[in-house]
């Protein structure tokens, strides 16, 4: 005999029934429910004024470290398939599986081990101060008992609500609760851009209006239901469907719904790709670089957060273990907070409702650092240094927290500001003052022998007044033999489009230089004019071979024609030419574009001056 209960509109719904009857019937119910736009007060929320923004704003910029957590029926499979392991949450589209046989996993989703308690304590332990769930990713499925569809938890074997227990469990554990939820929808028939291989959607088109509806009235359901709610985490805007009209209504919207409520930008059009930023049309809160930390962050003002996963999925994948170590993470979330952002650390559960138990040692192990370190984290603002050799640097008023990575063999670390110095010491040992002098480079501080914590040992300076930097801090000096080293990492990137690409096989390059008008530059100090030896790391595609470059140093230019080194990933390092350089002291060396044939200029590694024999 099969169970029964209450369907849409209060009728009886079989819970085997085919989901596509649970599709029809919310349709019908959006107007009994009267869930749309409709019922939420009209306003422009874009405009608001600064400090209402500071206001809404204030707990997300002193939270600083969040949870993501991809979860959902594409967890039962685990990333496999046939003869394909490497799936994650987006398995249904890569896979191209009929909807009707992927609804079979609804019928294996039973997380009986799944403990909200258990998963906020992990999360405030680690030091985490909100959580990001997926409340419905692109497959449409709805991790809460929705009223509009049995596309939903409804649809499986456990009973429960654990987005309501979760709800529950963060508030009791202090942490700030979101909601993750996808505009994009591949299971439901009226998402603009329908599958080929939708075998349940009907033969009519589909129909955007409708399918908007139907996707308040979850919203009204997740804010009304689960809130009040820290953030709406919007995802799978960029397909043509979605335009920026309906992205600044369904922002109007759900601050309607709660006005406090922080919408990021993926709500709208505007973002640049996986770098995260808004480009042109805009909306939401805030950006959200994806998989990558912004080389420089985005000045005073701009609110940003980069999530990242543990290994190489979002959702669970049982074979992936390709797992960052512990240091990893925890330089990216230092590497974030130096430059005025957060870092939203992602875990995929299993289908049983259980984290990986690598991920459970990493959020342990970073939960360790926190407990000692933590003060470096919440509430601070970006660094004043532009670059540092040995580490990263965040500050609050009166305090300047030097995060250590590279120990300095001497025990004397360099601190590049002239400020009067109160007090130093490791923030692991407060009571312990640091021995410190000041010189012509700064202040140097005498440190341990041994650096306490290798993952990164915080210096604490407590300092009279704003940081004082001096001001060729941040140039690059010649090397012993007088070479002088430019490194893309070390570049000031200036243009549109220009930006740090990080390879997984070698240093990071400058790349996406498809605009003459961009170009890099490094502030250096030259020991002595002279000529040198220019040579160059790069790579160039044979489409984009014969651009024109040239290395400008003061009023000289050196120009040259790159050619092809095979792809964009081909690097290789060649001797042009050679350079005079009539100045000495601090100045700007460059490289710019004269001229690009095709899609990019190049991609450059490095430039190095030797001085010519």
């Amino acid at each position: 005999m099969e169970l029964t209960e209450p369907g849409p509109c209060g009728t009886s719904a079989v819970k085997s029934m085919k989901t596509i009857i649970g599709q029809i019937s919310a349709i019908v119910c959006l107007s009994a429910w009267a869930l749309s736009s409709a019922d939420v007060q009209s306003k422009d929320y874009t405009q608001e004024t600064t400090a209402e923004r500071d206001a809404r704003m204030a707990w997300f910029r002193e939270a600083r470290f969040g949870m993501f957590i991809h979860w959902g029926v594409y967890s039962v499979p685990a990333g496999e398939w046939k003869t394909n392991r490497n799936y994650g949450e987006w398995f249904l589209e890569e896979t191209k599986m009929p909807v009707s046989e992927y609804e079979k996993y609804a019928a294996q989703f039973n997380p009986v081990k799944f403990d909200a308690r258990a998963w906020a304590r992990m999360a405030k332990e680690a030091g985490m101060k909100y959580m990001v769930i997926t409340s419905k990713h692109h497959d449409g499925f709805g991790l809460f008992r929705s009223q509009l569809t049995d596309w939903c938890i409804k649809s499986t074997p456990f009973q429960r609500d654990p987005l309501k227990e979760l709800a529950e469990a963060c508030k009791a554990e202090g942490i700030v609760f979101c909601f993750y939820h996808s505009i994009m929808d591949w299971h439901h028939p009226d998402w603009g851009t329908r599958r080929a291989w939708h075998d349940q959607a009907p033969s009519t088109p589909p129909n955007m209006d409708r399918y908007v509806e139907f996707m308040k009235g979850q919203l009204k359901e997740l804010i009304t239901g689960y809130g009040p709610l820290g953030i709406l985490w919007f995802d799978g805007e960029w397909e043509s469907p979605w335009t920026h009209e309906r992205g600044v209504d369904l922002y109007n919207y759900v601050r309607g719904l709660q006005p406090n409520i922080i919408v990021n930008n993926r709500v709208g059009k505007g973002r640049s790709g996986m770098q995260g930023m808004d480009q042109g049309k805009g909306v939401g809160d805030y950006g959200t670089p994806e998989q990558e930390i912004p080389p420089t962050g985005f000045g005073p003002g701009v609110d940003w957060e980069s999530c990242m996963t543990m290994n190489n999925h979002w959702g669970y994948n049982k074979h992936d273990q390709n797992w960052k170590p512990t240091q990893t993470l925890l330089r990216n979330l230092i590497d974030c907070a130096s430059k005025g952002g957060n870092y939203l650390l992602n875990i995929g559960p299993t289908s049983e409702g259980l984290f990986p138990e690598a991920s459970v040692q990493r959020l342990t192990e970073m939960g360790a650092w926190m407990k000692v370190n933590s003060e470096a984290i919440y509430g601070t603002t970006a660094s004043p240094f532009k670059k540092l050799t040995w580490g990263k640097a965040t500050q609050k008023p009166g305090k300047l927290y030097l995060h250590v990575f590279d120990w300095p063999e001497s025990g004397s670390l360099v601190v590049p500001i002239a400020n009067p110095l109160n007090r130093a010491y490791l923030l692991a040992a407060r009571n312990q003052t640091l021995p410190s002098k000041k010189t012509d480079d700064g202040l140097v501080l005498q440190l341990p022998r041994t650096m306490p914590d290798a993952n990164a040992t915080v210096v604490v300076l407590e300092i009279t007044g704003a940081p004082d930097v001096l001001a060729t801090s941040t140039h690059i000096k010649p090397n012993a033999d007088g070479a002088i080293v430019l490194k893309a990492a070390d570049a000031e990137l200036v243009g549109s489009h220009i930006r740090l690409e990080s390879k997984a096989n070698g240093p990071s390059n400058i790349g996406f230089w498809t605009d003459v008008s961009d170009y890099v530059q490094w502030p250096v100090l030259i020991a002595k004019a002279g000529a040198y030896d220019v040579e160059a790391e790069f790579a160039c595609d044979d489409s984009s071979a014969g651009s024109e470059c040239a290395l400008v140093v003061g009023t000289e230019e050196f120009i040259t024609t790159v050619p092809s080194t095979g792809g964009w990933n081909e690097f290789r390092t060649e001797q042009p030419g050679t350079i005079q350089i009539t100045i000495s002291g601090a100045t700007t060396i460059a490289v710019k574009a004269k001229s690009k044939p095709g899609s990019g200029v190049v991609n450059l590694r490095q430039v190095i001056l030797r001085p010519a024999q």
